[in-house]
């Protein structure tokens, strides 16, 4: 017996075909100048330094420019001073930016060659970002190697790829300004605090 083709019903044939969902894969993105400006803030003394990454309007995992604030640091810890989130925060609010854009990718660096969180990087960042939708620790070692984790409310962080993106439009390097930045904001500390174990690296109130 032959076989007869089997054709689409017209029902089926009116129904529109099922696009296919992209997933773009999160990454944390820099710009060529916060990544140079980065690189040079990471290598300006022998300390650790701690800042915020600030994104832009269209995706805040796309970091434009790197903020330091004012700060204590050693080899091991970063203290920011007690006003200096306040400040900060202010600043940002004033110049227009939403708390996504300035306050949710936590950088900091580390003065060997391994960029692995700290028991206390990985305390801090659950203490004071753990009740946020969403928020980033990157970490930058002076030997090259990078660490980003993306964390939201009440999950367990997980792996982010860093990437440098050339696509981006971006100005011109300013060593005096960066270097003028780095000495404002940053107070290296002889010997690291006895206690530094069980301090916080700083205290915040988060929007």
């Amino acid at each position: 017996m032959k076989h007869l083709k089997r054709y689409p019903s017209p029902r089926r044939l009116l129904r529109h075909p099922r696009r296919k969902r992209s997933r773009r894969k999160r990454r944390l993105r820099f710009s060529p100048y916060a990544w140079a400006k980065l690189l040079y803030l990471r290598d300006a003394g022998p300390t650790e330094v701690g800042g915020f990454g600030i994104g832009s309007v269209e995706d805040p995992l796309c970091i434009q420019d790197v903020v330091l604030l004012p700060q204590t640091c050693s080899v091991i810890s970063v203290l920011f001073e007690e006003t200096a989130i306040a400040d900060y925060f202010e600043d940002q609010v004033d110049r227009g930016l939403r708390p996504e854009q300035f306050a949710r990718v936590w950088l900091h660096t580390h003065p060997g060659d391994c960029a692995e969180p700290s028991a206390v990087d990985v305390r801090t960042f659950a203490r004071v970002f753990g009740h946020c939708d969403w928020a980033v620790m990157g970490i930058i070692a002076r030997g090259g190697a990078v660490h980003a984790e993306f964390a939201r409310s009440g999950k367990e962080p997980q792996l982010l790829p860093v990437e440098l993106d050339w696509q981006q439009t971006f100005p011109a390097s300013d060593h005096p300004a960066w270097q003028a930045e780095y000495d404002r904001c940053v107070t290296p500390e002889p010997t690291p605090a006895v206690d530094w174990l069980n301090q916080a690296h700083f205290h915040w109130p988060m929007p």
